[in-house]
């Protein structure tokens, strides 16, 4: 009896294993800095614009879902197919370069929270090197296995962590209810913008790391290997659900941590682990200990998908089978997780490293939501699945919020450069 239901249970989590991957794939370090700020900066009144990038994203990931349900064909082979090759090319390379980025930036600011953490309990704190080193191993030999299972049941454990620690953040640092409430109206903050980084460059931020390109490409992937026809249509929208729920859950916890704390007291924020050292005078060891495993949780669950990008993108193009045991894949994977070395070997700048790779990153996302409007619109592809027409519109107001989002991404990192 306890083996069956220890197998039901097995069977009921493996319907949300692809929700989860997307998961641990959109909240990382990324996400974290940027929900931070925006709760330290305002408090709650830009929660709205986490609410409205996951319903975008709820969108796009049906969209490209449903295109793969029909076709039984992935993004990119579809770009390749359909449009042109060179298109498949642009997105490989585009994602590659804003992939590596973000490695080493995400390894950068895990490291730094790391060392500022083992401060409460080791005389001097471990250096960030060290946990770099620590974390780059441990990752590469969960990928060593290879095998898709793996990388999900791994990644489920990382972000059932994860979730509950920022969760917990919420309930012990959480700012009025009235003021998560008026968060979830649409508003722009009435203060004097700093440094030229003021509300609209926080809210493309946060779109940015919402509305991420190969979130949706990867997906396709996900999709097609599940097995999935049209007639898991319904499945396949729960899937994206849960994942984009938890998504807004986690966000708005991470927001409102900041807004309960630091935005109350008047205290700005730069980078996490300025939160670390911050949070633990107002609201105690305990709950700035609980956000450090949240963080770092957050940025070992995005690591995954992050050194699986490249391997997964070409096998994707090739139409070729995802053996991740093959040495080619693993040599790939190897130097690609060395680059989480970069910052803390080099003492660089990880937020500058994270923001420079996400610029790239917005400038892809007009061409994913095109390409999909495009592909999705044949009806020889399609049938009688092709767009409706509020598809349509909906897809038309995302493709334009996101070249606003683009030009003002460029704007923030041009304005951060300059300097």
């Amino acid at each position: 009896m306890a083996s069956r239901n220890a197998a039901g249970l097995k069977a009921k989590l493996a319907l949300f294993l692809p929700g989860i991957f997307l998961l641990g794939f959109n909240i990382g370090t990324g996400s974290v800095t940027t929900m931070a700020k925006a709760g330290a900066s305002y408090g709650m009144s830009l929660l709205w614009t986490v609410l409205i990038s996951c319903v975008a994203t709820y969108v796009m990931i049906g969209v490209y879902g449903r295109y793969t349900l029909v076709t039984r064909e992935t993004a990119l082979q579809a770009f390749r197919k359909h449009i042109h090759p060179a298109v498949g090319i642009f997105f490989i390379i585009a994602l590659t370069v804003g992939v590596a980025g973000s490695v080493m930036g995400v390894m950068g600011i895990i490291a730094e929270i790391s060392y500022e953490w083992s401060k409460t309990f080791v005389a001097g704190g471990i250096a960030p090197i060290y946990w770099a080193g620590f974390f780059v191993s441990l990752v590469f030999l969960i990928f060593w296995n290879g095998r898709t299972q793996v990388f999900e049941r791994a990644l489920a454990v990382i972000v059932a962590i994860m979730a509950a620690s920022f969760v917990l953040n919420f309930f012990l640092l959480m700012p009025p209810p009235v003021d998560i409430a008026k968060g979830l109206v649409p508003s722009v903050p009435d203060v004097p913008e700093t440094k030229g980084q003021g509300p609209l460059l926080l809210i493309a931020s946060m779109v940015g790391t919402t509305l991420f390109s190969g979130l949706f490409i990867i997906r396709t992937t996900l999709v097609k290997e599940a097995g999935w026809t049209i007639a898991d249509d319904e499945q396949q929208s729960r899937d994206a659900l849960f994942a984009v729920v938890m998504m807004f859950v986690i966000s708005a916890a991470i927001m409102a941590a900041a807004a309960g704390t630091l935005f109350a007291e008047g205290i700005g924020l730069d980078n996490p682990a300025q939160m670390i050292t911050l949070l633990e005078p107002l609201a105690g060891p305990f709950a700035a200990s609980i956000f450090a495993i949240g963080i770092i949780a957050a940025g070992v669950s995005s690591q995954f998908p992050n050194l699986l990008m490249l391997p997964w993108l070409l096998c994707d193009y090739q139409n070729s089978e995802r053996d991740m045991t093959l040495p080619k894949y693993r040599i790939m994977v190897f130097f690609i997780s060395l680059l989480g070395l970069v910052v803390p070997l080099f003492e660089a700048r990880p937020l500058f490293v994270m923001i420079a790779s996400q610029a790239l990153n917005v400038a892809v996302l007009p061409a994913t939501v095109a390409c999909i409007i495009y592909l999705g619109n044949r009806t020889d592809l399609m049938g009688a699945y092709r767009h409706s027409l509020t598809t349509n519109i909906i897809l038309a107001a995302i493709f334009l919020f996101s070249l606003v989002t683009s030009y003002m991404g460029f704007q923030g990192l041009l304005a951060m450069v300059s300097g």
